[in-house]
């Protein structure tokens, strides 16, 4: 359903759920429209996916804009298309992994979902997991499961690339890892990465780093960084069995406890020249 945003303002709001596509922007255009847009929950990618295959532009989050089934407040994403954007779909900072998935034969990266939200809840609550979080770990399970629901909003907005790690084979639940486009413009990108306690010390983190930030590579990205604590030795060798290489420590960079500052030993990796 369309509703007009004010009558001979041009704008009209696109109501969901709406049945089937999204209607054709160009007869919308032509009937002297100027502007489409449309507000989603963070949570609901499959209606996000169809804006962007129609050529919508994310423009941002319009905090406690919707409800949710309990009449609490909901923030909404909002995509738009104006008269004259290119026809879709958009272009994306992070794509799809080709086959939704990215694999060695060993691990295998999946996005997140929300359907890994008591696995992630589980891991980040530990307190070797949460200690080494830089943004830190909410203990509250409700949060952790909104988080893993807009994970795919994230990915689409082109932010980061949040993924399980499971192993081949019985694809058990061994971690997380994610890419963060912080910088675009400079095509630099980050990794992260925690594993449970059982996954440790079998090689599973620094072939998880190695398949996400050679898909950074391919996709477009310069340079990948990642850090850790300087008494995390055993992150530091995951990072250099991925190939980053250590330079140097950046004073006081990481939040630590008790708002103490930690020193960050900061590991690049550079991509490779074209042969």
């Amino acid at each position: 359903m369309i509703r007009h945003a004010g009558r001979g303002t041009g704008v009209a709001e696109l109501l969901l759920p709406l049945d089937g596509p999204l209607p054709a922007a160009e007869e919308l255009f032509g009937a002297g429209l100027r502007r489409l847009y449309l507000q989603v929950p963070l949570a609901d990618g499959r209606t996000q996916r169809a804006a962007v295959a129609a050529g919508y532009t994310r423009e941002g989050v319009a905090r406690g804009a919707g409800t949710d089934a309990s009449g609490a407040p909901l923030d909404l994403v909002v995509w738009a298309r104006v008269a004259g954007d290119p026809d879709g779909p958009s272009p994306r900072a992070l794509p799809d992994f080709p086959g939704g998935a990215l694999t060695d034969g060993v691990v295998v990266l999946r996005p997140l979902t929300a359907a890994d939200s008591d696995s992630t809840y589980t891991m980040r609550i530990r307190p070797d997991v949460s200690g080494r979080s830089v943004v830190g770990t909410p203990m509250d399970p409700a949060i952790v499961a909104r988080q893993c629901a807009e994970s795919e909003s994230r990915w689409l907005e082109g932010r980061r690339a949040e993924c399980t790690i499971r192993r081949a084979g019985d694809d058990a639940y061994l971690g997380e890892i994610a890419l963060f486009y912080n910088e675009p413009l400079l095509r630099e990108a980050m990794i992260g990465y925690s594993l449970t306690p059982e996954a440790r010390g079998h090689g599973y983190a620094s072939r998880a780093a190695r398949l996400i930030t050679d898909w950074g590579f391919e996709i477009g990205v310069a340079r990948m960084t990642a850090g850790t604590a300087d008494d995390n030795v055993a992150s530091q060798r995951v990072l250099e069995r991925a190939g980053y290489l250590r330079e140097g420590i950046q004073p006081g960079k990481l939040p630590g406890p008790d708002g103490a500052r930690i020193d960050n030993v900061a590991f690049a990796k550079l991509r490779p020249a074209a042969t």
